[in-house]
């Protein structure tokens, strides 16, 4: 019997060191390519992109994984109390692996065989971070030998808060948000610090399965499953009873957080910076790097615009006519689920999508779009209105305006017709008919001192259309390009009192003759100032000037500004036939603003990485002793102004006085009424009316504007630079200046004021009629002769004589003779 038992005793030995060996040889080579767990100490997840604007408000995020990092210590005891009680709530006493965890779940896994219940889990927190860091999904038995190791490892080396800070940070909660921070801000629009109780217990019953408890499709198993970590947390201690009854009271709550652009009317803008952040950076930075960009923006500023134009581009449109509706649907029975279905304008929502649910003579019944829940549920309740006759007015017209086509509301709308609509201002139930114009536009407001772009509009809507017309349109300035060619004139050696002719001209090129009118066939007026010629957009004279100088020069002013990379030097491009952006144009006009120093326009001042640093900086400036550690009766330290002079200040003077002519005088005046600082601007029209500019600044403020057809079409009879754009300028513009501090154009020392005659550009007396003073450089004024620019074989001096009083005035008067 002795011998027996010693017999298998010793057989039970040899098998004991047969599976130790076997296992020892199974954990050798399973630990053999172990990853290495110390990558954990440099863990840099893919973090979302946050921009914002200049004022620090949240404007955009940009993430394939939305996430923000949180360290452990921002997060509040009450979250890691929920998801300990949902996950591990052993995690602070076990070595990386729950033994009486895992003993427990394969008992009750062997009880449950044949239930249909799913087997019980035992993974600890470590042993999920091993898994979501280093190892794979699969469901093998080498797969969890190699977890259980490297969660001894990982316990080993690191601490127990740092273990939980790569778990709450990693793991996924559904909605394409990672982490706990971007999970707080999906799902309920808060920080992780508001989070309540009820929140963080739903927030912690995700990671098992967010598709499981999603918060609509399968809200009752949601509700049990935070209900159950509720109960978890105070059986834990973590909560007392009282707080965890009051809990389980609360509904889900949850509030999806909006994927667009934080603050209205800004889509436009927060494009392009993605546009740019990609193409410096590249599509992973913008993505996972986690960076923080300050933008330009001044979200005041950028709404001011928004209305503008919108307004400018509604007003147009509704004076063409009716286009139609959006859409016809079932007006009978319920029309709400047929009508929420159709996008709206979503940046836009002033106005409202609504069906038609009866006519008459006097008025129009309508039914409006009504809600959908988060879930995708439209609510129940229907909400109506009316259209009475008068707000719809405008729609009795063709689409060119022209004539009448409906006497009242039945002949323009019926029932199930879908329409824009706009809330009357204090009048309930009461709206005006709407239509997304066909018309589109760009304006853009700019620092012109720092290049900083304060505003962009793209067009009317970038729900309608994301072509950003601002930057990627491609259009004629038409006569906003003159002012350069002025510019060019005036840094080489013109006056603002220098007399260019006011008549026709013919350009011959090869077999071509070009013959360029002035505005609607005016005739010429003869001899007149350059002032005079830019303050009334005279077509003949400006193509003489460009003539006289030569192209060339033109080309490389145009250049120098910024305007085109590469002007080609023909005559018909004085007059503003070459294509450019309204980004430019803003530009270029900062350039005359701000005494001629080159500017570099910018939507972005400042990026930093996600730890902080600053990786770029508009602002290139130095300042030499500003970060002084004491004073020492040291001088105050210069910001020095390393900007290159691109023009004359003395000449971006001059032109600045001529622009404010045009306001005052010329072709925008009357349309801007701003009285407390001083304005100078400059229409544009082009052939056919096709496109219409305005481009002008304040002291301290630059915007301009286009309005065009995107497929170039006339505009119609009329339609000028100061007839449609100049008025969405001026709105702006009284709007935007507002509220900043009042100042005048700087005038540069050394400058002289001498009062010339408006025609002849001569020296005036005192008393004459018709004078105005001009500003002239040192060494220059008004000429003693009357000479005149650009006279040739088509008008002889007795023509010019004989058709202008102010030239045979001059020469009768004995001013020296016609030149």
């Amino acid at each position: 019997m002795i011998r027996l038992i010693g017999y298998m005793f010793g057989l039970g030995c040899v098998l004991f060191l047969v599976v130790a060996g076997a296992a020892a040889v199974y954990l050798v080579g399973v630990t053999r390519d172990l990853p290495d767990y110390e990558v954990l100490n440099s863990y840099e997840p893919p973090v979302a992109t946050r921009v914002h604007a200049g004022n620090g408000a949240l404007m955009a995020e940009y993430a394939r994984e939305r996430r923000l990092f949180l360290p452990i210590q921002a997060v509040p005891d009450r979250v890691k109390a929920a998801f300990l009680s949902a996950e591990d709530k052993n995690f602070y006493n076990h070595p990386g692996v729950d033994i009486t965890g895992l003993g427990r779940a394969i008992v009750n896994n062997i009880q449950n065989i044949g239930s249909g219940r799913r087997p019980e889990g035992a993974s600890t927190i470590t042993q999920q971070v091993a898994k979501n860091f280093l190892l794979s999904a699969d469901q093998t038995m080498d797969r969890k030998v190699k977890e259980a190791i490297l969660s001894f490892r990982i316990e080993q080396t690191y601490s127990k808060d740092k273990i939980l800070e790569l778990y709450l940070n990693e793991i996924f909660f559904g909605m394409n948000s990672y982490g706990i921070a971007g999970a707080a801000l999906t799902y309920f629009d808060k920080s992780v610090t508001e989070l309540t109780i009820a929140e963080s217990a739903y927030l912690a019953s995700l990671p098992k399965g967010p598709a499981n408890y999603h918060p609509f499709r399968h809200e009752k198993a949601a509700v049990e499953r935070r209900n159950w970590v509720i109960d978890r947390m105070a059986e834990n201690g973590y909560i007392n009873v009282e707080d965890a009854t009051e809990a389980k009271t609360h509904p889900l709550g949850v509030t999806l957080r909006r994927s667009g652009p934080s603050l209205l009317g800004t889509d436009f803008f927060a494009e392009e910076v993605r546009r740019q952040i990609i193409g410096k950076y590249g599509d992973k930075a913008l993505y996972e790097s986690g960076l923080s960009v300050r933008t330009s923006i001044d979200p005041d500023m950028q709404l001011q615009a928004r209305a503008a134009l919108q307004r400018g581009l509604v007003d147009y449109d509704e004076r063409r006519g009716f286009h139609g509706p959006v859409k016809e649907i079932a007006a009978s029975g319920d029309w709400g689920p047929e009508l929420a279905k159709i996008p709206s304008l979503r940046d836009v929502p002033e106005w409202k999508l609504a069906v038609v649910t009866a006519v008459s003579a006097t008025g129009v019944d309508i039914g409006l779009q009504p809600e959908t829940a988060a879930g995708g549920k439209v609510v129940d309740e229907r909400e109506r209105g009316h259209i009475d006759a008068e707000n719809m007015k405008w729609a009795y017209r063709d689409a060119a305006g022209e004539r009448k086509t409906a006497r009242s509301p039945e002949g323009v709308l019926k029932a199930g017709d879908v329409v824009y609509v706009e809330p009357l201002s204090g009048k309930q139930g009461a709206y005006r008919l709407r239509q997304p114009p066909k018309v589109q536009g760009a304006l853009v407001a700019m620092d012109p001192h720092t290049g900083r772009v304060l505003a962009m509009v793209g067009g009317f809507s970038y729900a309608q259309s994301e072509f950003n017309r601002a930057t990627q349109a491609m259009r004629q300035p038409g006569s906003s390009f003159k002012p350069f060619v002025y510019a060019a004139a005036m840094d080489n050696g013109y006056t603002p009192a220098s007399v260019i002719m006011d008549a026709p001209i013919e350009v011959v090129s090869g077999n071509e003759v070009w013959r360029p009118t002035n505005y609607g066939g005016e005739d010429g007026g003869g001899p007149s100032t350059l002032r005079t010629g830019i303050e009334k957009s005279r077509n003949q004279m400006t193509v003489r000037l460009a003539q006289d100088m030569g192209m060339d020069l033109v080309a490389e002013y145009a250049e120098r500004f910024g305007i085109y990379d590469k002007m080609a030097p023909y005559l018909p491009m004085a007059l503003g036939s070459g294509e450019t952006t309204v980004l430019r144009m803003v530009s270029a006009y900062s350039v005359i603003a701000n005494g001629g120093k080159q500017i570099k326009p910018t939507l972005v001042d400042r990026i930093q990485d996600r730890y902080g640093k600053t990786i770029f900086r508009h602002e290139e400036r130095t300042c030499e002793g500003c970060n002084a550690n004491s004073w020492a009766n040291q001088e105050e330290p210069v910001l020095a102004d390393n900007r290159e002079q691109v023009l004359d200040p003395m000449t971006a003077y001059q032109v600045t006085s001529m622009l404010e002519g045009v306001v005052k005088r010329g072709s925008a005046a009357g349309k801007i009424h701003i009285t407390d600082r001083p304005v100078a601007g400059k229409t544009g029209t082009t052939n056919d009316s096709k496109d219409t500019w305005f481009v002008g600044f304040s002291p301290d403020l630059v915007a301009g504007l286009y309005i065009g057809f995107d497929n170039p079409a006339t505009l119609g009879r009329g339609a000028t630079g100061g007839s449609l754009a100049a008025p969405i300028f001026a709105s702006f513009m009284e709007s935007a200046e507002k509220t900043r501090e009042a100042g005048k154009f700087q005038i540069p020392q050394g400058m002289q004021f001498i009062a010339v005659n408006r025609k002849t550009g001569m020296f005036a007396n005192e008393g004459e009629p018709d004078t105005i003073v001009e500003a002239f450089k040192p060494g220059t004024g008004p000429s003693d002769t009357f000479s005149v620019i650009g006279m040739d074989d088509t008008m002889p001096a007795e023509e010019i004589l004989r058709t202008s009083p102010q030239a045979q005035q001059a020469v009768t008067s004995g001013a020296g003779g016609l030149f």
